[in-house]
């Protein structure tokens, strides 16, 4: 009884008063229910006739309700707790109606409403897509942006803080009021995106100042995609995939130019300016900075800070690091100069020569480091030219340095290869090492690795030397006695030569088996013997030529001119190609004259 008694109290709630308390989806279901009692399927309780007048008040409250439909959804970027509600209400109606087309759909042959199929769905997009285009074009109110220092870029910047302002309320509160399959945070970002799109392109039609350009371009590459769409509340809310360019390839290439044309003229002046610092400083005889007892340039961090940090710019405003390559073109056309501008100072005699060469060797070192390092900024043939440039300013600098001591030793090579050397045991090679250790001493100022570089570079030079006067024809050992005591000498100068070296910071070890084995070859008597020992030494170092065995050869007495033959014939037979993975470069530095035996 109780229950019945509650039933006769319940209040039925009019269409009217469900409307005015923005009860939408149950307003809503009132009206279906009055359409299918006037279009029904139920033969019984059509009146469609005699039910004029109910059929025109339930298309004037159905415009009602699509009225209040609009207005919640109209409300739903600016909503408040109460208008989320209304929201909630009318995306549920939106789907309540597009059934009702849906059943409509399923009876072809039956007499549907005029008003019928509603398409609500289609009416709500299209009303998003005239909101979002309304509220991209009146930003006015947008708080931010009013410092900048041109209209272009706080129009700019309006429109970007409406984007996010605006998606990110969609992502916090109007994403709870619609069902998921309606996806209506990609379907915001897809149009706010197309609206976007669509005031950059109308900007760039009227050609922008270089400072404007850059700004347009930091929005399309780095703000709107990093700060916008990769923003945390909205990266997992957003198919960035789905989304299209913000500007077309074709509008946003000219402005790419733009601004790398006027990036590139600005890194070229700056690195210019810098190398017109550095070269009068050389010029003006000051002596370079001494830090930790070793002489060091400033050139290259400032030329590779300057340039990484414009490629680094540059890779963000542009938004992929592959468009900001052409930059280190400037660090191709610094080398260059840079080369010219050292060469020119070696040519003079100056008391800060040795000191600025040292210093500068510091700077190259650094530029070939950074190369390499940052191998993916340029392209192989860019890469290749600029390492080529770096490798011909270190031949340069370090031949300087090397030239002034060979210079020194010249009287003391004389005496290599020769019946003095022969007859005096090592003090011939000990005097040219003692001659080497003065000069060394006074490279101490080198960076360590520079002037680790420089002794590997003076112990390929002196073991070439030493092998290039041994072939000079000089000395002809007549017995079996002569040629072991020279073989005996050749490996005990080059224990010295080596363990000299290395202990003194040369990394060069191969250079160590090269003497040894010519060593062998004088040790040896037999002819085939002989033969497989110069073949051994072809093998290993492929770079030895027809003329160098003939001068090694002279140095045997004994041998006839047949023996001679036949083991440069197997030489010919055995030979490997110059170059090959396995081969160490030595031969070709030493000279011989050609001489028929």
């Amino acid at each position: 009884m109780k229950d019945i008694g509650q039933k006769r109290n319940e209040v039925v709630i009019t269409f009217e008063e469900n409307l005015k308390l923005r009860r939408l989806s149950q307003a809503g279901q009132q009206l279906i229910q009055v359409e299918e009692r006037l279009f029904g399927r139920d033969t019984e309780n059509k009146e469609k006739g005699s039910r004029k007048e109910e059929v025109e008040k339930l298309k004037t409250d159905y415009e009602a309700l699509l009225d209040q439909m609009r207005l919640a959804v109209e409300a739903s970027l600016c909503a408040g707790p109460e208008d989320l509600e209304a929201l909630r209400a009318a995306v549920s109606s939106m789907q309540q109606e597009e059934r009702q087309d849906e059943r409509w759909r399923e009876e072809p042959g039956a007499e549907a409403p005029a008003w019928r199929p509603r398409r609500c769905r289609q009416s709500h997009d299209t009303l998003l897509q005239s909101m979002v285009e309304g509220r991209m074009s009146n930003t006015e109110e947008v708080s931010g942006g009013d410092n900048l220092s041109s209209s272009l870029k706080r129009d700019l910047c309006k429109m970007g803080l409406r984007v996010k302002e605006d998606l990110l309320k969609v992502a916090r509160d109007v994403k709870r009021c619609y069902p998921k399959e309606i996806d209506i945070c990609n379907m915001y970002a897809t149009l706010y995106h197309q609206a976007f799109s669509a005031h950059l392109k109308e900007i760039t039609d009227f050609g922008l100042d270089v400072e404007d350009c850059i700004y347009l371009l930091s929005w399309v590459n780095d703000y709107y995609p990093n700060d916008i769409l990769k923003h945390k509340e909205l990266a997992e809310e957003i198919n960035c995939e789905s989304l299209k360019a913000l500007l077309p390839e074709e509008v946003a290439r000219p402005l790419e130019e733009q601004y790398l044309s006027h990036k590139e003229m600005k890194v070229k002046t700056w690195v210019s300016a810098a190398l017109k610092k550095e070269e009068a400083s050389w010029l003006s005889g000051a002596m370079p900075e001494l830090r930790d007892k070793h002489y060091i340039s400033s050139i290259a961090i400032d030329v590779i800070q300057l340039i990484d940090a414009a490629v680094r710019e540059a890779s963000t405003i542009l938004g992929e690091l592959s468009k900001a390559r052409s930059i280190m073109c400037q660090l191709k056309s610094f080398l260059m100069s840079y080369k010219r501008c050292l060469g020119e100072f070696m040519k003079g005699k100056r008391g800060n020569t040795k000191a600025v060469i040292k210093a500068n060797l510091t700077s190259i070192e650094q530029f070939r480091d950074y190369i390499v390092r940052k191998a993916d900024l340029f392209s192989e043939e860019m890469k290749s030219h600029c390492l080529s440039v770096v490798t011909d300013m270190e031949d340069s600098c370090y031949l300087y340095l090397s030239r002034v001591i060979h210079e020194d030793l010249k009287p003391r090579y004389r005496k290599l290869g020769t019946q003095a050397w022969l007859t005096g045991n090592s003090l011939v090679l000990m005097e040219v090492l003692e001659g080497v250790k003065s000069h060394t001493e006074a490279c101490k100022d080198l960076k360590t690795s520079c002037f680790e570089e420089l002794l590997g570079r003076l112990h390929t030079e002196v073991t070439v030397e030493y092998v290039k006067r041994l072939l000079k024809r000089k000395l002809r050992l007549k017995d079996r006695v002569q040629q072991e005591t020279a073989a005996k000498l050749l490996c005990e100068d080059n224990t010295r030569l080596h363990t000299f070296f290395t202990e003194e910071g040369s990394k060069q070890e191969w250079l160590g088996a090269i003497i040894p084995k010519i060593a062998e070859v004088l040790k040896v008597q037999d002819p085939g013997f002989i033969q497989l020992e110069v073949v051994t030494l072809a093998r290993d170092y492929p770079d030895l030529s027809e003329c160098h065995v003939s001068a090694l050869l002279y140095l045997k007495y004994h041998l006839y001119t047949s023996d001679i033959k036949r083991i440069k014939e197997s030489l010919r037979e055995n030979r490997q190609p110059v170059g090959s993975d396995s081969s160490r470069i030595f031969f070709s530095r030493v000279t011989v004259k050609s001489k028929i035996m």
